[in-house]
């Protein structure tokens, strides 16, 4: 990156005092880009007012789902003023993760497992969380003040936010894109007491286009910029704690975590750039892994697996939930014997996901058999409803 080793950007030729706020804003740009920021815009706390009212619209409507920590007071999301009176400046960073591959290709090879490409590397809140915290150091030495940072976990609306420091626009699909990175930016924030120069808000550029809204493969958005994450494959495969609702399992495909369908699609990545941070870079065993390796984990491999990654963070039976699910998307008969297998497994909500993968695989008279040879066990109700379902 531009400036050299982390965190000991040469500031000589600034010449800037802590009264000269131009000068400073073009030092932390320097220091931010040192760090390995790929981008940096400033604004202010009151510029989402709008992007407030579309949020507790949403909420209101229900699209979040289970996700209960998003309505949980909503004020402290909605104005960064009602998360710290004392803010004066908000500092958007953003770190490219643009793949090296075509996103989309692994959807074709159904025995293997599509990940998000967020998720192929190591979390990004640590990599992210730990350069903010460097520039925030930086920032409070070089002009006394003081600041908070966040990365995607606290009631903080990065992407308007963004738009308003100028890093892109949120499209059509409610996600950030940007003219030089694309739909690959990770992003962070830094609230600042000081009042640092704004940068201009920037403009939608989506145009006609809806190429990001009809390759869902859910119908997740009933309009423009306006997303129901309760169809959402992201929110299913992740979110979701529960059995996956049988209307949209047949569309999740092969996609074991998250789906990129949505960014992938949109055109202005012809401009996105491959990522240069290693750690973010996909890990060779999580590109395609094998639908059928995968089913195989238990607990201690599973972790091991996904050591550093976001994947982790689901657990192993939600993640087997949804290995279970590509496996009846594969149409690979032979697949059906990992099911099968997974039929005593400790947990129900991985014995339900396997009953409905041997109903989708398996010729009736097999099914019938197992479904046979499984009654004389204990099944809770959601397993019972399965058989019955795919029976």
């Amino acid at each position: 990156m531009a400036g050299g080793r982390a965190g000991v950007a040469d500031l000589r030729g600034f010449g800037f005092l802590n009264s000269d706020p131009t000068g400073l804003k073009t030092a932390l740009a320097h220091q931010a880009r040192a760090l390995g920021f790929d981008c940096i815009g400033i604004t202010e706390p009151g510029t989402i007012e709008s992007a407030g009212k579309h949020f507790l619209e949403f909420i209101a409507s229900g699209g979040h789902g289970d996700m209960d920590w998003l309505a949980a007071q909503p004020e402290r999301r909605v104005d960064p003023r009602g998360l710290w009176r004392d803010v004066r400046s908000v500092i958007m960073l953003g770190v490219n993760y643009g793949p090296d591959q075509d996103p989309l290709a692994i959807l074709q090879q159904r025995t293997r497992a599509a990940i998000s490409v967020y998720a192929q590397g190591d979390d990004y809140h640590d990599i992210i969380k730990k350069r903010l915290k460097a520039l925030a150091r930086w920032l409070v030495a070089t002009a006394p003040s003081e600041v908070k940072v966040f990365v995607d976990t606290a009631a903080v609306m990065e992407k308007p936010l963004a738009q308003a420091a100028h890093l892109g626009w949120q499209g059509k699909h409610t996600n950030l894109v940007s003219r030089e990175f694309g739909s690959w930016l990770f992003l962070g924030a830094i609230y600042t007491t000081l009042e640092l120069p704004r940068d201009g808000v920037e403009i939608d550029h989506c145009g006609t286009c809806r190429a990001c809204l009809d390759i869902c493969p859910t119908a997740a958005f009933p309009a423009p910029y306006k997303l129901d994450a309760r169809r959402c494959i992201s929110y299913l495969t992740i979110e979701n704690k529960g059995p996956i609702p049988r209307e949209f399992r047949k569309s999740i495909g092969n996609r074991i975590y998250g789906c990129d369908d949505c960014l992938a699609a949109c055109p202005w990545n012809k401009f996105a750039q491959e990522g240069r941070e290693a750690k973010l870079a996909a890990r060779d065993e999580l590109r395609a892994p094998s639908l059928a390796e995968l089913s195989r984990l238990d607990d201690a491999a599973f972790r091991a697996l996904f050591t550093k990654s976001p994947v982790k963070r689901i657990g192993r039976d939600r993640f087997l939930r949804n290995v279970l699910i590509a496996i009846g998307n594969s149409g690979e008969a032979e697949l059906a014997a990992e099911a099968l297998r997974l039929l005593d497994d400790a947990s129900p909500l991985v014995r339900g996901a396997a009953v409905w993968a041997m109903g989708r695989l398996m010729s009736r008279e097999e099914f019938e058999a197992a479904k046979a040879s499984a009654m004389g066990n204990e099944h809770d109700d959601s397993v019972r409803e399965e058989w019955q379902s795919a029976s």
